[in-house]
């Protein structure tokens, strides 16, 4: 049961207060700032009801010193008609709200009844933001490496600025948990972190999508909406995948970064807002910008601090760190208790090239934890072999050595990973496409070229 402490040197106040709410509440009474404050000691109550003149001490003084010292306690202050301007004073100094006498129950209940509730909103936000910064605090990123080490080294440091990031890396290797963790280590992190994956909107709504609109501006637009850098004020705007906007769109992006404002399609009102921009990409933006997809100044803008995390396969030792990990997750989400992996496993996922990076591993364990009935999983329960594993090192060690040359191995390995991919997508291409980062029809182009065929599937 919540509790009230009603404060009041008027014996016929605490006792009508008393009366109308101890049936759904712990009443403790004082009758001057004394005995307020011990009471407050010995029992932690949650609403206070304060009235504003107190024989020992004024009712303001003593509101500042329990927001002072017990800021998360509500306090409402008690008046009569003549001081009401002081407990408006007194809302500004910390009072939730004010009531006066002669006391209508209804507003009180309402009053104490909301009070309550947004108290209970406040932990609860509070609560989250606590888990937020568990999910996405630096220590809870696994890498050891050195160029993981690197990042986190970087990510202090620019986390407070305003400065855009562009952080570049193959497909799966935690591009949006790396935007995350500058925002939730940053003075933003209490405001809106917004995401928007470029390649999923078609080009004809990301404008609306970005900017917002204005009722009316287009077919359809039947109200006003708002967009993603409005709705992101003060905090951060991720956009993933930048590098599949259209050079229009380009266009707009750069704007802003040079304005910090914008307009809502078909809107004439210039809107500022205060956003820090952190853009990702799994696309070569020189090689773009050369052959005029990418816009050059649009760039330089976004590149202000660049953050590349390199593949899984350049930082190796970081994977038992993922695995050990990923096991512990899933089992909690699984109710299971595996309790590791086997050496001779974890050798083979060592040697293995990982095209879909940390997100691959993290599926793959995933994956292994809901089918097996093991304690340990073993080498036998992994989808590739030893063989498979080592055939790329094999094909390094050909090309160094000059028994083969470079493009054959090229195509080598290019047949390797998407025969791959393909086994353990069940050779349904988009899902293998999706898994190397690349679109199906460029998937289809190399089968061909390869010579691999479905029927390969065996």
């Amino acid at each position: 049961m919540k509790s009230i402490l009603i404060v009041d040197d008027e014996i016929s106040t605490r006792e009508s207060l008393k009366m109308i709410l101890k049936k759904d509440y712990e009443i403790i009474l004082a009758k001057n700032a004394e005995e307020a404050f011990l009471a407050i000691q010995e029992n932690s109550p949650d609403i206070i009801l304060l009235d504003i003149i107190l024989p020992d001490l004024d009712g303001i003084k003593v509101l500042e010193k329990i927001k002072r010292e017990y800021p998360s306690i509500i306090v409402i202050m008690i008046t009569a008609t003549k001081t009401v301007k002081t407990a408006v004073e007194a809302m500004k100094l910390g009072a939730y709200d004010y009531i006066t006498k002669p006391f209508d129950v209804d507003e009180l209940r309402l009053i104490i009844n909301r009070a309550l509730s947004n108290q209970a909103l406040e932990k609860e936000v509070k609560y989250l933001r606590q888990e937020i910064d568990k999910s996405f605090g630096l220590p809870n990123i696994i890498g050891k490496s050195k160029s993981m080490q690197e990042i986190f080294k970087i990510v202090r440091q620019i986390a407070d600025s305003k400065s855009t990031v562009l952080i570049m890396g193959e497909s799966g290797t935690g591009k949006e948990l790396i935007s995350r963790a500058i925002h939730y280590n940053s003075n933003r992190k209490n405001y809106p972190f917004i995401t928007i994956n470029c390649a999923a909107i078609p080009d004809t709504l990301i404008e609306s999508e970005l900017f917002g609109h204005e009722r009316g501006a287009f077919t359809n637009a039947i109200e006003k909406k708002l967009g993603r850098f409005e709705i992101a004020n003060q905090g951060t705007l991720f956009l993933d995948e930048i590098a599949e906007l259209s050079l229009a769109t380009q266009a707009k992006i750069l704007r802003f970064l040079e304005e910090k404002s914008f307009y809502r399609v078909g809107g004439s009102k210039n809107i500022k807002v205060d956003v820090r921009l952190i853009c990702a990409t799994n696309k070569d933006l020189k090689q773009m910008i050369k052959n005029g997809s990418f816009r050059e100044d649009l760039f330089y803008r976004i590149n202000v601090v660049p953050i590349f995390i390199p593949p899984l396969r350049e930082r190796k030792e970081d994977i038992p760190l993922l695995v050990d990990h990923f096991i512990k997750k899933f089992n909690k989400e699984n109710n299971k208790n595996i309790k590791g992996i086997s050496q001779e496993a974890l050798e083979v996922m060592m040697n293995y090239e990982w095209p879909g990076n940390v997100r691959e591993l993290e599926n793959l364990i995933e994956r292994i934890i809901a089918l097996t009935s093991r304690e340990i999983i073993q080498v036998d329960e992994l989808p590739f072999s030893p063989n498979d594993s080592s055939k790329i090192n094999e094909l390094r060690e050909s090309i160094l050595s000059g028994k083969v040359s470079f493009l054959k191995a090229e195509e080598e390995f290019e047949r390797t990973i998407i025969l791959d991919a393909l086994r353990r997508t069940n050779f349904i291409q988009s899902r293998a496409a999706e898994l190397l980062g690349v679109s199906r029809r460029i998937l289809k182009y190399k089968m061909d070229k390869l010579g691999i065929t479905t029927s390969e599937n065996t």
